[in-house]
């Protein structure tokens, strides 16, 4: 079983109680780390924010019922104040709970139901070649994404391609879309550039972002580039568990060869996954 089908097993099981990701992640027998990128791999949503969602839901259904005390269906959600709880109710459902209440029904409420894995998610994944990595600079247009976000990678894309060729000290054609700076709440940089030989001549508007020496896993999506969330999903839930492997909490990257097409998406890229040891 992989890491995210346990997890949601372990929520599923647990989430009434005061569960944390260490918990989760050890449920998994993966790092929080590990785990962290395979649920929103597999998901598209942060591990935690899932829990909270769960939790809102089920007692959004008791509110609904007609629970007499708010309070103690607060302190089963988690929240430790009436007032947390409305705050945390109201954010993700746009109602108070002695509203919902008064309604008696959660018909028009974007409930969290349970997540059932979908195995149309994973791909046939080749082998991949290890590499030792040598140190890159890269610069280009760097944004901050949710993992709920994400889909405004294609736009930051486009704004980037006509600038290839123009980046002051630029190495070679190839492109690559890195990404760092990631936390537990899914939040994460991403930035789509090229390598230079320094970040001395670059304009105020490009990011840039240094990757130091690395092994990486190194695998090939010969499909479309629209579905490279299938690959990422089963390197982190179907390839990594049986590898033996660690991932490193280090940069990650898409590498845009110069075979790649930026106009049709076709061509195929190579993902660079960052292992310790």
């Amino acid at each position: 079983m992989n890491p995210v089908a346990k997890a949601l097993w372990f929520i599923e099981s647990h989430f009434a109680g005061d569960i944390t990701l260490d918990d989760i992640a050890q449920c998994g027998c993966v790092s929080r780390f590990h785990l962290s990128r395979a649920f929103e791999a597999a998901t598209g949503q942060p591990v935690m924010r899932y829990v909270r969602a769960r939790r809102l839901s089920e007692a959004a259904r008791r509110l609904a019922r007609g629970a007499p005390d708010i309070l103690a269906v607060a302190v089963d959600a988690g929240y430790g104040s009436h007032e947390a709880f409305t705050r945390a109710f109201r954010e993700q459902f746009g109602i108070t709970p002695e509203a919902l209440r008064a309604q008696g029904h959660v018909d028009h409420l974007v409930l969290m139901e349970p997540i059932r894995m979908d195995e149309t998610l994973m791909t046939n994944l080749e082998p991949p070649r290890f590499v030792a990595g040598e140190p890159l600079l890269i610069a280009g247009f760097s944004e901050r994404y949710h993992c709920e976000s994400s889909s405004c990678i294609p736009a930051q894309w486009q704004r980037f391609v006509p600038r290839i060729g123009t980046v002051p000290g630029q190495v070679g054609h190839v492109a690559y879309g890195v990404c760092y700076n990631a936390d537990d709440a899914g939040n994460f940089d991403y930035l789509c550039g090229v390598e230079v030989r320094d970040f001395s001549a670059l304009p105020a508007d490009m990011g840039r972002v240094r990757i130091p020496s690395q092994r990486y896993a190194v695998f090939a999506h010969r499909e479309h580039v629209s579905s490279i969330r299938r690959t990422w999903n089963t390197i982190w839930n179907a390839w990594l568990p049986k590898s033996g492997h660690t991932p490193a909490d280090a940069p990650n990257f898409e590498r845009y060869g110069e075979q790649f097409n930026s106009t049709t998406g076709m061509g195929g890229v190579e993902i660079w996954l960052p292992l310790k040891g």
